[in-house]
C-alpha cells in the first residue's frame, strides 16, 4: 500500500469538518481507493484457510468514515482511520475474524472476537473451561506471545456467573473481548512487502480464531 492514506488521514485530523472534507473529496477517494485494494489483495488469500470468506464483499467489510455524534461528546464528522473487518458475513459478523486498522502512528493487525453477544461469550468461556490445555497451547507459544503479546479485552472484576471460582485459570473466563494485536508503523504500511507481512501475520491468528468459532457456533 501506497502512502496516500496516512498522508489523508493525518490531514482530516487537523481538518475534521465537512468544509474540508468537501473540498478535498478526490483526496479521499483516492485515499480510500487505495485502501480497499488492499482489503481486496487481503481477501482471496485468506479464504485460502476460510472458503466461507471467498465470497467476501468490501462494502461489508469496511467501516464507513462518518462517525456517529449522536451520543458522542465528540462531535468531530469523520473518523480519523480507515478500517475492515475480514469475516464470514462482514463487519457486522459474529464470527471471530481479522481486522485491520490504519491510522497515522496507530495502526494494527488484530484478530478474535470483540464484543461477542452474551451467548456466544459464555459459550467461549465454556470452551476454554473445558479444553484449558488447548487454549493456553495456542496463546503461550512464543510466536504468538512475540507476535501479539497477550490476550487483550475488558475484563470482569469477579469470576463470570455460573464459573466455578476455583478454577485455576479464572483469569482465561474473565475477558469480556477475546482479541490480539499486532501493531504496525507508518514504515511498515509504506513498505511493498506490506501485504504479504500481513497475511502472514494474520494466517497466524487463525488457530486462536479457529478455537473461538469453534465455540462460538457449537
Amino acid at each position: 500500500m501506497g502512502s496516500k492514506v496516512l498522508e489523508f488521514l493525518s490531514d482530516l485530523k487537523e481538518n475534521n469538518n465537512r468544509d474540508w472534507f468537501n473540498d478535498h473529496k478526490e483526496y479521499y477517494d483516492e485515499a480510500r481507493n487505495e485502501f480497499v485494494q488492499l482489503v481486496e489483495s487481503l481477501i482471496p488469500s485468506l479464504a485460502i484457510n476460510n472458503p466461507l470468506m471467498a465470497n467476501l464483499e468490501i462494502k461489508d467489510s469496511i467501516f464507513r468514515i462518518y462517525r456517529d455524534v449522536r451520543f458522542s461528546k465528540d462531535k468531530s464528522p469523520y473518523k480519523t482511520q480507515m478500517g475492515a473487518y475480514l469475516a464470514p458475513g462482514g463487519r457486522k459478523s459474529i464470527y471471530a475474524g481479522h481486522y485491520i486498522h490504519v491510522e497515522p502512528d496507530n495502526s494494527f493487525l488484530a484478530g478474535g472476537s470483540y464484543c461477542p453477544p452474551g451467548d456466544k461469550l459464555k459459550k467461549i468461556r465454556s470452551e476454554i473451561l473445558y479444553n484449558t490445555d488447548e487454549f493456553k497451547s495456542i496463546i503461550n507459544t512464543s510466536d504468538f506471545k512475540n507476535l501479539f503479546g497477550d490476550i487483550s479485552g475488558s475484563k470482569l472484576k469477579r469470576p463470570p456467573v455460573g464459573f466455578p471460582k476455583d478454577f485455576e485459570d479464572i483469569e482465561l473466563l474473565k475477558f469480556k473481548d477475546y482479541t490480539i494485536f499486532n501493531p504496525i508503523t507508518n514504515q511498515e504500511i509504506d513498505n511493498p512487502g506490506f501485504l504479504k507481512n500481513a497475511i502472514s501475520i494474520f494466517e497466524k491468528m487463525n488457530p486462536f480464531n479457529d478455537f473461538l468459532n469453534r465455540a462460538i457456533f457449537s
